[in-house]
């Protein structure tokens, strides 16, 4: 099968090498001149995982027009601020073709998931959201994974199971779009507290509360939305948390971190090409909340770091004096 792959970050790369592994003839696209360029003569990308060697099924355009030419599947993975953008100029894709979001988060300017972008932007496709703990270089490693599916065609996520999946990709199912996707977004900001707290030296036991109740938090809104609670317990909620809040490759608790340690969100981002969806996702996490009437004290805090200047140590004292509670 021809897969069209949007999005030439480290991501993008590692889902284009797991294809073309698997057998797929796979197209990525990529903005960047220097990305195309070093994937075609060079077999690797100079930008993101330029250490994992791409196999020969894996090309790259920066036509993302070629990309999706006589693709079967279209997977599109680019930052969520980018992503409404990304996928204006592509050419219409009909039900032939299955549309697959791999991006975790929401649109900045409407606060929409992203599958509800593509249906917006191709009513007549197939579209499902690709969801779970994945760090993209062990995916380019095939180490063994396992993510979700989210779609409400049964059959299309049977589909997508087999063409996507494989034995080091295990892929689950999943019905609830919506749940698989705020966990998904939500997730990230919750690593950026996990990455505050452990700046601080406030220990484990400081983590495992913040992930824990990071997880209510993630489970309310995501209900709120029209999620199910049962989906947060899982690969795309509770999954996902636990990687990005503890793993040492990822990139949202490393700005936590950092940030604790003193430094600035704007000097973060200089230093790295990567995006640490969190930033982006938090403003949109509080608009549904205030909309839905939820409350997410964490991502307040979180939000409040990033954009008001509040100190580290002053947004985790103000989640330690909140008035005494039941569990939920």
């Amino acid at each position: 099968m021809k897969i069209g792959v949007i999005g030439g970050g480290s991501w993008g790369t590692a889902l284009g090498v797991h294809l073309a592994r698997s057998g797929a003839s796979v197209t990525l696209w990529a903005r960047e001149a220097e990305v195309v360029e070093g994937i075609t003569t060079g077999r690797r990308n100079p930008w993101y995982l330029p250490d994992v060697e791409l196999p020969s099924g894996l090309g790259a355009s920066r036509d993302p027009a070629e990309a999706v030419h006589a693709a079967g599947v279209v997977i599109v993975v680019v930052p969520s601020e980018f992503f409404a953008a990304t996928v204006k100029p592509l050419p219409a894709l009909g039900a032939d073709v299955a549309i697959v979001s791999a991006t975790k988060g929401f649109d900045p300017e409407r606060h929409l998931r992203m599958t509800q972008v593509l249906e917006e932007r191709f009513p007549a496709a197939r579209i499902a959201a690709l969801s779970g703990p994945t760090f993209a270089k062990e995916v380019a490693s095939a180490l063994p994974t396992a993510a979700v599916i989210a779609t409400t065609d049964d059959g299309l996520g049977v589909e997508l199971q087999r063409t996507l999946g494989s034995r080091e990709l295990r892929l689950y199912t999943n019905r609830d779009v919506v749940g698989v996707e705020t966990g998904g977004a939500l997730k990230n900001v919750i690593a950026v507290a996990t990455g505050l707290a452990d700046g601080l030296g406030l220990g484990e036991n400081a983590r495992a509360a913040l992930i824990t109740r990071g997880l209510a938090e993630i489970t309310r809104l995501a209900v709120a939305l029209g999620g199910l609670r049962a989906t947060l317990a899982g690969l795309a909620g509770l999954g996902d948390l636990v990687l990005t809040c503890t793993g040492t490759l990822s990139r949202n608790h490393a700005l936590g971190v950092a940030l604790a340690r003193g430094a600035t969100l704007a000097e973060v981002e200089r230093g790295t090409r990567m995006i640490a969806e969190g930033v982006r996702t938090v403003r949109s996490a509080l608009v549904l909340a205030r909309r839905h009437d939820v409350t997410l004290p964490i991502a307040g805090e979180v939000a409040a770091v990033l954009f008001d200047g509040k100190r580290a140590r002053a947004a985790l004292d103000a989640l330690l004096d909140r008035p005494w509670a039941r569990e939920d």
